[in-house]
């Protein structure tokens, strides 16, 4: 197989071809190791390799799984056991947990191949990945640009080519951010879908889930069915669908009722670019004979920043707290990016009263929202109220922290609402502005019906081909 073959192919694809004895795993993780030492140093993406714990996984016989052999990335913040795991912050560079978080183990039983871990923000606390201690992940396809976050290095190696698939989690748009950025196939799965296990019941009092970014939509399918399901102890756990989301994925989505949202539940505008990218989907979806409607949200913009706010503080502040308990001494300032010790000081202003509360405002909305879906089986948005930001724009060093997350607000109005409330929601690239940028369209779903927007997206994936895309990527 060549490095052509290679970047020709979603992981389904190459699964087949080791399936069948085309290929074999060694040969896989060879051309993905290639690819990365062609392009990693340009965008970089990828801040660790773990090239000789999967060289012996594959030595000692890969499981037989539906992606046996699939080289695979890690993004920095998940477990893999007897690695570090450090979330891109130096003051955690020596955390090294003793066993897999529940996704990477059940991705180990699927057979896939994990070589590297993905770059991130400190703590993955910004919706950009420029940390100081990795430096700025780069767009690959205009490398003075933002890949979004926190998911950046996943979405900018699967972008450019270094592996079809990636893991990644979205606590405020952290999957759906970077693939709008990097044109690449994001879903949040909803609330419940995946376990947090082993040692964690959910992220964000609920807010955060884990998932992937891919090229793909059956590739997201599949490693839905792959990574769903309860872990023993989980707080809640949604069902699967018959036959699982695969499959499902496979069949129409009959005709849907979709409700267009681009008034931003927040103070501030669409771009242009992004609102033609939702009245050409629009027009799309007309033709493919869905029922498109203009509608505006439920949701108080206030009342969901001041909830989320609350609950990102305290739990960032527990973070720092913590690790100064394990080592004896309190985190220092220094230690940490600017932005994050803002966020760990405001913490200490939130009383026990002020985060129940937040997390009843984030119930009440999910139950809001759950009211106003009835009318409508999916949601058509902007991902993103812009295009992709130059690098450097959203720096995590500034000293006007007040500014900073303002910014970030204004460029991603229609994200957080959906972590508050829990519902599935997908990032889908339609649409390319200017300077061969990519702007995503975000579809969002009912409370655990993952499987409508999966048939959405195979049948838009169809009907608007995305792939041809990559090869303008080729060169970088």
């Amino acid at each position: 197989m060549t490095g052509e073959d290679y970047l020709e192919r979603d992981g389904v694809g190459l699964a087949e071809l080791v399936r069948s004895g085309a290929v074999r795993p060694g040969e896989l993780l060879e051309l993905a190791l290639a690819r990365c030492a062609r392009v990693n140093s340009a965008i970089n993406a990828v801040v660790t390799l773990h090239e000789e714990f999967a060289r012996s996984e594959i030595g000692r016989g890969l499981p037989d799984g539906p992606f046996t052999g699939l080289p695979f990335l890690l993004k920095d913040q998940w477990d893999l056991g007897g690695f570090p795991s450090p979330r891109a912050c130096r003051l955690l560079k020596d955390h090294v947990p003793r066993r897999d978080s529940a996704v990477v183990a059940r991705l180990r039983r699927a057979g896939v191949v994990l070589f590297g871990r993905t770059n991130m923000p400190e703590l993955g606390l910004s919706i950009t990945t420029e940390p100081k201690w990795h430096g700025p992940t780069r767009n690959p396809w205009n490398l003075s640009f933002s890949p979004g976050g926190s998911s950046g290095g996943s979405a900018a190696a699967v972008a450019a080519g270094i592996c079809p698939a990636a893991g990644a989690t979205d606590g405020g748009g952290s999957i759906r951010i970077p693939a709008a950025c990097c044109g690449v196939f994001g879903l949040k799965p909803s609330r419940g879908r995946i376990s947090f296990g082993p040692d964690l019941g959910e992220g964000w009092a609920g807010m955060t889930t884990h998932g992937v970014l891919s090229r793909s939509v059956r590739d997201t399918a599949v490693l839905l069915d792959v990574l769903a399901g309860p872990e023993p102890g989980d707080p809640y756990h949604l069902e699967p669908p018959p036959g699982g989301f695969a499959r499902q994925a496979g069949l129409r989505p009959g005709r849907l009722q979709v409700g267009v949202v681009t008034k931003p539940p927040a103070v501030g505008n669409v771009s242009g670019e992004c609102m033609e990218a939702v009245e050409e989907v629009g027009k799309l979806l007309t033709g493919l004979g869905h029922t498109v409607r203009p509608c505006e949200l439920p949701v108080e913009c206030g009342a969901v920043r001041d909830a989320a706010g609350a609950i990102i503080r305290v739990k960032v502040r527990q973070t720092l707290l913590d690790v100064g308990k394990r080592r004896g001494k309190q985190v220092h300032r220094d230690e940490v990016e600017a932005a994050t010790w803002m966020i760990h000081e405001a913490g200490a202003a939130v009383a026990a009263v002020d985060y129940a509360r937040a997390v009843e405002s984030l119930h009440g909305l999910g139950r809001r929202m759950a009211r106003f879906m009835r009318n409508h089986d999916v949601l058509l948005t902007p991902t993103l109220a812009e295009p992709p930001l130059p690098l450097g724009v959203l720096n995590g060093e500034t000293t006007d922290g007040r500014a900073l997350f303002e910014r970030m607000r204004a460029w991603s109005p229609f994200n957080n609402p959906f972590n508050a409330t829990g519902q599935p929601a997908m990032s889908i690239p339609l649409h390319w502005g200017a300077n061969h940028l990519p702007i995503g369209v975000q579809f969002v779903g009912r409370m655990g019906d993952e499987v409508t927007l999966l048939r959405l997206a195979t049948q838009l994936e169809a009907a608007r081909p995305w792939w041809q895309r990559y090869r303008w990527l080729r060169g970088v």
